[in-house]
């Protein structure tokens, strides 16, 4: 290995060079964002749109305005990769981000959930049928956790505007260490302040120490043109001003006594209360920060209309913070329930403006498919399927086209890593089955046509095959997760629905079952809450003429912890014209996960 010339006092850790002693570069790969569904778009902004699919492909034309089109971005994924991927419409554009990221290794990251309309709040721990809040991937230690975060904030820095601010929340576990790892990344000149976020609560009996009461926010900037509004986070004087204030003349007291003063770099601002934060709802996230909070960082490092970004989001209150003082946003989890908790969050938000969900989909997986098992080819097509295979515990078959592997008695199909499962390749499928006399069909996909659940499963019980269809989890491309044994393929959830005539071309839908297979995996905490089906739906939304495009939210329902009632039969909607329309229903469960169901409506 070759000797690393030391010139400057920094953090090492491994991984950070190679064996010839050069700097590893954080990988910069650029992949297409797919919109998987839109909220608050008007009917008229869709049918301007020309030659949709599912799903559409970003192309970031929209303008940087709101007037210029511009949507608030929520993306689903790997913020590496995501950020990445915005490099090339948002590098050097971002004004200011602030980042949480999980710090307290090997922690304990439950949170609280409520379940059915009395709410009943159960310490929810991570479950194997849920999508984990975090994923402890560095709980080997401080190494790991650098070499998680460096790469990220590298890329970061990259984002921002010349006079943007950068601001990264952590704890006592991780500070001194952070701290020199932002010094390398934007200069010890750039560094502007600590603040230091002081709460109280209880300590531990008989504990040998004071109590750890307080974080700390790391402020640093682009270049040494920052934006600072000083005006807009002044608070009124009180208390004891010292010494200092006798020495100030008359007009300068007067001035102060006026406007406020700038608050020092320590914030005494209270811990969220369980239910509620700064008057806004709390969502029994784990992390999530009092709202005073961020709204003081978004006020003192942005301007009405310029855009923040959290990409470590959790619940979303960066991004709540930015909408309710009119700035534009991008927030990304690779949670897929801090999504639908950050979904549901902005949704309650007053005059919430347009924004869409977006995520890498069938670009993120290629992209681990070509690392993984290499380019396009034979070899790779054979390393990939094998690869599905093990993780079912399955055995591979040779010599068949649509069949792959057997488990037990069952034959076993695998999805593409860049198509949905078709309703033709399960019925193809079928058919290999039933030409060797198989009874038991199981299809792993990670995306499905829309609709398919309910056709194809019937249908193949009519010649005698049971089909069963699992979902291949994103933790597959995971290999910590790998590693750890920690994968689950659960089977599809069901809806049942119906549309309700209710006027001239007027319709309602009414939800009337909802299937969760796998109950036994649930929690048997979780499960002694349930009364009745509808207790383990948490939202469910309508998409009233789909196109097979992005899902546009136009009727939506969710509970929320003030509010436990869910209405099970939607608000009417009329249609302008009569013909055939088709109704994509979503149905996002507790614990996140979402189910869509489509119906096609004869409207005369």
């Amino acid at each position: 290995m070759a000797k690393i010339e030391i010139t400057r006092t920094e953090l090492v850790w491994p991984g950070k060079y190679d064996e010839e002693g050069r700097l590893v570069e954080p990988p910069r790969v650029s992949l297409p964002f797919q919109v998987i569904e839109t909220v608050n778009e008007s009917r008229a902004t869709r049918e301007a749109k020309k030659n949709l699919t599912l799903f559409d492909y970003y192309e970031g034309d929209e303008g940087s305005t709101f007037e210029e089109g511009w949507k608030n971005k929520l993306i689903w994924g790997d913020n590496l990769l995501v950020m990445g991927s915005l490099l090339d419409k948002f590098a050097g554009k971002i004004d200011l981000i602030y980042i949480d990221p999980p710090f307290a290794t090997g922690a304990d990251f439950s949170f609280e959930a409520e379940i059915g309309e009395e709410g009943e709040s159960i310490e929810k721990a991570q479950s194997a049928i849920e999508e984990k809040v975090y994923r402890d991937t560095w709980a080997a230690g401080m190494d790991t956790y650098l070499a998680m975060l460096s790469p990220r904030v590298h890329i970061m820095s990259d984002l921002l505007t010349d006079s943007g601010s950068f601001f990264l929340h952590c704890d006592w576990h991780v500070s001194g260490y952070v701290r020199a790892l932002l010094d390398e990344v934007f200069g010890s000149k750039r560094f502007r302040n600590e603040i230091v976020w002081c709460y109280h609560g209880p300590g531990s009996p008989g504990m040998r120490q004071f109590n750890r009461k307080h974080d700390v926010i790391f402020w640093y900037t682009k270049s040494d043109n920052w934006t600072f509004n000083g005006d807009d986070i002044r608070e009124p004087l009180s208390g004891n001003l010292g010494g200092g204030w006798e020495g100030l003349d008359a007009e300068t007291r007067r001035l102060y006594a006026e406007r406020g003063k700038i608050p020092e770099d320590w914030w005494e601002i209270a811990v969220a209360a369980r239910l509620r934060v700064d008057g806004v709802q709390r969502t029994g996230y784990p992390t999530e920060k009092p709202n005073k909070l961020l709204e003081r960082i978004v006020k003192a490092a942005s301007r009405p209309g310029g855009l923040v970004a959290d990409f470590f989001c959790g619940s979303g209150a960066t991004l709540y913070a930015a909408e309710r003082l009119d700035r534009r946003w991008i927030g990304c989890d690779l949670g897929r329930y801090a999504i639908h908790v950050t979904r549901k969050r902005l949704l309650g938000t007053e005059h919430c403006k347009p924004f869409e969900i977006l995520n890498l989909g069938k670009y993120e997986r290629q992209y681990w498919q070509g690392v993984t098992f290499g380019e396009k080819g034979e070899q790779a097509l054979y390393e990939y399927l094998a690869f599905v295979l093990k993780l079912y515990a399955a055995e591979p078959l040779t010599g068949l086209e649509y069949i792959h592997g057997k488990k037990g008695t069952a034959l076993v199909h695998i999805g593409a890593v860049d198509a949905p499962v078709t309703i033709d390749e399960v019925n193809s499928a079928v058919d290999e089955c039933v030409s060797l006399r198989a009874t038991e069909l199981h299809v792993l996909g990670w995306e499905w046509e829309m609709g398919l659940n309910d056709l194809v499963v019937g249908e193949a019980a009519k010649r005698g095959v049971k089909l069963v269809l699992r979902q291949i989890p994103r933790e597959a491309m995971e290999a910590e997760a790998v590693r750890k044994g920690d994968i689950r393929f659960f089977e599809l959830a069901y809806v049942q629905m119906e549309p309700k005539p209710d006027g001239p071309r007027t319709y309602r839908i009414e939800l009337q079952d909802f299937v969760l297979p796998n109950t036994e995996l649930i929690p048997e905490d979780v499960r002694e809450k349930i009364t009745k089906w509808s207790d383990y739906i948490d939202y469910w939304s309508i998409d009233w003429d789909f196109k097979n495009d992005t899902f546009m939210q136009g009727w939506v329902a969710y509970r929320t912890r003030k509010n436990r009632k869910l209405p099970l039969v939607s608000d009417a909607h009329t249609y302008d014209e009569p013909g055939t329309y088709r109704v994509l229903v979503k149905v996002i469960d507790i614990f996140g996960n979402d189910t869509t169901q489509a119906l096609d409506i004869e409207v005369s």
